[in-house]
């Protein structure tokens, strides 16, 4: 509840004062008066003030200066808020996104505090060894594959392997990741995941199909995102964006339904501070 208050706070100010950026849904701010008078604050991705609160958050952490792109992230968005719709998710506040869109030397990894609107991790990851070398172009479900696994996931318990430290995932995507925890694609350190690996132009594509990070953060980004946060896989794959059942679901988004109350209390607001200014001189004439 804490988490959609904020958001609601966050997104109104925003909406009433932001200026959009280049990737904005319109080209100028959007009165109060305007936005009460939107037919639907529902699931529909067109929805203006959904955008707009996908807008505020993706402009707010200048998540374009840092590679990702607006559609990216608003698919991320539409993932998450699906898992609050079905209650799947325990920690409500976090939003991981893995964007395989970007080569290996980017930073590619994206830990996101929905709540307070705050990037908490920009860094380096790996993608399978089979998925592609310098960039993921090819991805599985399949065991021994070798190669990642697009879509949705719920970050689950955490073990010492071979691997060290690891985070185990839960695949929500049957057909796309549902093997993910069978095939033990986990989080977890690598010396082969760096900085200086990035900077000297060699690939981070090693792993047996784990998102690996650097040995550096890994114990920190796993404690922070573990135990039930939405992790999402993305790649522009067309199969997987044409048949996802999340990418592709219609439901009504959580946050609207804040936003929706939030309006509506500020017109109401709004409308009862007019109508004292109207009594108060009358009053005073008595």
């Amino acid at each position: 509840m804490k988490y959609f208050l904020v958001a609601a706070a966050f997104c109104f100010c925003t909406l009433t004062s932001m200026v959009p950026g280049k990737h904005s849904t319109a080209d100028k701010k959007i009165p109060v008066a305007d936005i009460k008078n939107f037919p639907s604050l529902l699931a529909d991705d067109a929805s203006p003030v959904v955008n707009y609160w996908v807008d505020s958050f993706y402009n707010t952490m200048q998540l374009q200066s840092l590679g990702l792109s607006r559609n990216v992230f608003f698919l991320a968005c539409k993932g998450y808020e699906y898992f609050l719709n079905k209650n799947l998710i325990q920690k409500p506040d976090l939003l991981t996104i893995c964007d395989y869109s970007q080569r290996s030397t980017k930073k590619r990894l994206y830990v996101i505090n929905i709540k307070e609107g705050k990037l908490l991790y920009n860094t380096y990851v790996a993608h399978g060894r089979n998925s592609g070398t310098d960039y993921a172009t090819s991805f599985s479900n399949s065991p021994d594959s070798h190669k990642s696994s697009l879509g949705f996931l719920i970050s689950a318990d955490t073990y010492t392997g071979e691997n060290g430290y690891s985070l185990r995932f839960k695949g929500m995507e049957k057909g796309f990741n549902d093997n993910v925890y069978n095939r033990a694609i986990v989080m977890h350190g690598s010396n082969y995941v760096s900085k200086e690996r990035a900077i000297s132009g060699a690939m981070i594509g090693r792993s047996f199909g784990c998102p690996a990070v650097s040995l550096q953060d890994h114990k920190k980004i796993i404690d922070q995102i573990k135990g039930g946060s939405c992790f999402f896989v993305y790649y522009a794959e067309n199969n997987y964006q044409k048949t996802s059942k999340i990418l592709n679901a219609h439901f009504e988004w959580p946050i609207a339904k804040i936003l929706q109350s939030s309006i509506q209390e500020q017109h109401n607001f709004t409308h009862q501070a007019a109508s004292f200014k109207l009594v108060k001189p009358i009053a005073e004439t008595l």
